[in-house]
């Protein structure tokens, strides 16, 4: 036997699609290549100044030692003031927990609790992540379609359906990557009324996106809709996306106290806890002025609305207007079956993606890898001016199918 054998939970999963896509750009502009990257799920944003000084007092202070595993005293109390005014009610300490990025704290949620044969709902279009998570934790995904025609929104429906005696978790992403789609406090109610005649299910809500709304107030959530879920639901977030912290990874959970005691618990043999130097600079982004984010949130919109109507003429292609988020879902259907000039047949969404990157240098991320073929995802976290150019070029290759 030649390598190192490994084992069956990493031979179930595969490399993140996302990561994948933005691997090959990197690759493709390190051998000169001039690519447009529209596959990037991070802000272009840099991170505030005043959480940047608070990281650097933070070390001089030296403040660069482990700290609980479940943050700082002085995190946990922001994230608590931040989700007293999002959900309307107050999480203590030990409802609260901390991790290198909100992506570690859902695979440590699933870890805890996912045995083999459980099951767990996830609607369809999807995060990339999410079903490898739970294969990687000897779960098995529940994948739910969710029409276009619906907004890419999980209905009560579907949610009844979709629940046996095996489901431990149902995920909401909202708002969601890739669609930008969010609920409203009408369809929520409705959901909610579907999980209360189902005690033994949890629910994740992945808000990473909460702030980035277009919608008037804030995006409704679930435990705010309805509070006698509080204790079932998980509600993870983080301040990569508002705060353009990507690389700061940091990231939250609240929840339950014996689910955020066995996340924790599981955090203590793997990180010990996150970075000391990043939990001050979160403290700084959740605590204090807040101009940034609807600056960034502006911007956002402005672009989503020149590149929705940059693609609005472009036959074969249209896309569902994204109620938050940075990502614009567009539906390729009416270009399947086409020829390219060179002779090949577009019969799925990646093989468009793939002729997009080789005739237009345009890269974007297919449909599929987020359970939804026949779309491709776009990310408008980029200037403008690559934004114009990419959507033209998107033109001409459609232009050029036949």
């Amino acid at each position: 036997m030649s390598g190192t054998p490994t084992a069956r939970r990493v031979r179930r999963i595969k490399p993140s699609p996302s990561t994948a896509a933005a691997q090959r750009v990197r690759e493709l502009k390190a051998q000169g290549h001039e690519i447009l990257d529209l596959t990037v799920g991070e802000p272009d944003f840099d991170t505030p100044e005043h959480v940047k000084l608070a990281a650097i007092e933070a070390i001089r202070r030296g403040d660069t030692k482990y700290t609980p595993v479940n943050g700082t005293p002085e995190l946990r109390a922001a994230i608590s003031a931040k989700l007293a005014q999002r959900h309307g009610t107050h999480y203590p300490d030990e409802q609260i927990t901390v991790g290198g990025g909100a992506k570690q704290v859902i695979f440590l949620a699933l870890m805890a609790t996912v045995d083999s044969g459980d099951e767990v709902v996830i609607p369809a279009p999807y995060w990339v992540s999410y079903p490898d998570m739970v294969l990687a934790n000897d779960g098995t995904p529940s994948i739910v379609e969710c029409a276009e025609s619906n907004g890419f929104k999980l209905t009560a429906r579907q949610l009844a359906d979709a629940i046996t005696e095996r489901t431990r978790w149902v995920v909401l992403n909202a708002p969601g990557n890739p669609t930008g789609a969010a609920y409203d406090t009408a369809e929520l109610r409705s959901l909610a009324d579907v999980l209360l005649a189902h005690p033994h299910v949890r629910v994740l809500t992945d808000e990473i996106y909460d702030e980035i709304w277009y919608g008037a107030g804030q995006a409704p959530t679930l435990v705010g809709v309805e509070p006698r879920l509080r204790d079932r639901v998980l509600v993870t977030n983080g301040v990569s996306k508002t705060y353009a912290m990507t690389g700061w990874r940091i990231g939250y959970g609240a929840g339950a106290a014996d689910l955020v005691a066995a996340i924790n618990k599981l955090q203590s043999q793997i990180s010990s806890c996150p970075s000391s130097v990043s939990q001050a600079a979160a403290v700084a982004a959740l605590g204090g002025k807040q101009d940034f984010v609807g600056e960034m949130v502006a911007t956002y919109r402005s672009r989503r609305d020149e590149v929705l109507h940059a693609l609005g003429g472009i036959p074969g292609i249209s896309c569902t207007t994204p109620r938050g988020g940075f990502y614009l879902f567009v539906n390729c259907t009416g270009l399947l079956g086409k020829r390219t000039p060179q002779g090949g047949v577009i019969g799925t969404d990646e093989d468009f993606s793939r002729y997009l990157l080789e005739t237009q240098q345009v890269a974007v991320i297919h449909g599929a890898a987020y359970g939804s073929p026949g779309y491709f995802r776009i990310s408008f976290a980029t200037s403008s001016a690559v934004l114009a150019e990419a959507a033209a070029r998107i033109g001409r290759a459609c232009a050029e199918l036949s």
